[in-house]
């Protein structure tokens, strides 16, 4: 198993918890890799409450300071090897959360 990743969330799970969520579970296809969701009432956005996505325990932080993009992700796994349409996957991920809003 290359890493581990945790998403940490409100319940019920707000937009960007919604969307990490859905991130860490494409993540989690592709590499193999431990997931688990914790629900949580500590709100700490990139940090130890939600929303947040941690990778190997260290929570991932957005180039933007408020949510992390298919780019940020990519730029994070750039050691695992990522897939070369990954960028193209997380993105469509994206896509369609903010169609559903």
């Amino acid at each position: 198993m290359p890493f581990h990743l945790q998403v940490i969330s409100q319940q019920p799970p707000g937009g960007r918890c919604t969307l990490y969520a859905r991130y860490a579970a494409e993540l989690s296809s592709c590499f193999g890799a431990a997931l688990d969701i914790v629900y949580t009432d500590c709100r700490d956005a990139h940090g130890a409450g939600f929303p947040s996505l941690l990778l190997n325990g260290m929570a991932l932080q957005p180039g933007d300071g408020v949510i992390l993009s298919p780019h940020d992700l990519v730029t994070a796994l750039a050691g695992f090897n990522p897939a070369p349409d990954l960028l193209q996957r997380l993105q469509t991920i994206e896509d369609k959360l903010l169609q559903e809003a």
